[in-house]
């Protein structure tokens, strides 16, 4: 039986300042009633005047998440570059994952692009455009150090209750092994459901666990049992047929890698940085 512990929806606004994003309660005030535009450079139309809207999922870290008032990560550092180009400001809000697959916030134009840590798969692309991808990632599988548990086939042998994000690559691959995950709406959720002992184990974007184990308290208690390559990639997507504002997501992630601030940030958000990470193929249209 599934578990799928609350949920957030607030606005973030965010700004394209290279410290980090400024969080912002209630709306953008930037509904102007007409008076500007919502053509940005290079004749990309945006559906609030000044600002590059993106949906994410809250928190997801090192990809987004809230730290000291500030909305920072990964995919916002990216996206935050595309908005530049664009001569706006990016402004994010928080909506539930399972938006992300049918690409319901894109088509009602309430969110310019969607950037959430979001695996490339074809069953979504059925329903949005994806970015070139702009990261290759493992999952991982998580346990307490107490657990004797050493791999996924210990979680099955050992019958204990295992974990993963609602509507994510780890819940697809723990069900594909045969297991019933419990399901959990967050990252932090599936990480607290391990602390309390709701579950013994979970499967999770290796990145995330990475950004965990930086914890001392966590990397105490917790230790990868073992890493899972799915071959992943994730990208950004907009709704279908949006090609020009694809193509400055694009723009930017290829400028990004060639100048050297792709790595940087990947060192910043990520740890060592992974040549393939940069190089990984664009994804079929």
């Amino acid at each position: 039986m599934k578990t799928i512990l609350g949920h957030r929806a607030r606005v973030l606004a965010a700004t394209t300042a290279t410290a980090g994003l400024v969080l912002v309660a209630g709306c953008s005030s930037d509904d102007d009633g007409g008076s500007g535009t919502k053509t940005a450079a290079g004749g990309v139309e945006l559906v609030k005047a000044g600002q590059l809207t993106t949906c994410t999922h809250l928190p997801y870290p090192p990809f987004q998440s809230e730290i000291d008032g500030k909305v920072q990560g990964f995919d916002v550092a990216l996206i935050d570059l595309a908005a530049k180009d664009l001569g706006v400001q990016q402004e994010i809000l928080d909506t539930p994952f399972e938006n992300f697959k049918t690409g319901a916030f894109l088509n009602s134009g309430e969110c310019d692009l969607a950037a959430a840590g979001m695996t490339i798969t074809d069953e979504r692309k059925k329903n949005v455009d994806f970015s070139d991808p702009y990261f290759d990632a493992t999952q991982a599988l998580l346990v307490d150090k107490g657990s004797g548990i050493t791999s996924l086939a210990d979680v099955k042998s050992k019958k204990v209750a295992i974990g993963a994000q609602a509507q994510t690559t780890g819940e697809d691959y723990a069900k594909s092994q045969g297991f019933d995950p419990v399901s959990f709406e967050s990252s932090d959720a599936v990480l607290n459901g391990l602390r309390s002992g709701q579950v013994k184990a979970v499967v999770i974007d290796y990145p995330v666990v990475q950004g965990w184990l930086k914890t001392k308290a966590n990397a105490d208690a917790f230790q990868v049992a073992e890493q899972i390559n799915t071959g992943e990639q994730y990208g950004f997507t907009v709704k279908k047929g949006n090609t020009k504002l694809l193509a400055a997501i694009n723009k930017a992630l290829a400028e990004a890698k060639s100048d050297g601030t792709y790595k940087t940030l990947y060192e910043k958000w990520i740890g060592p940085y992974d040549e393939s990470a940069a190089s990984a193929s664009p994804s079929a249209s």
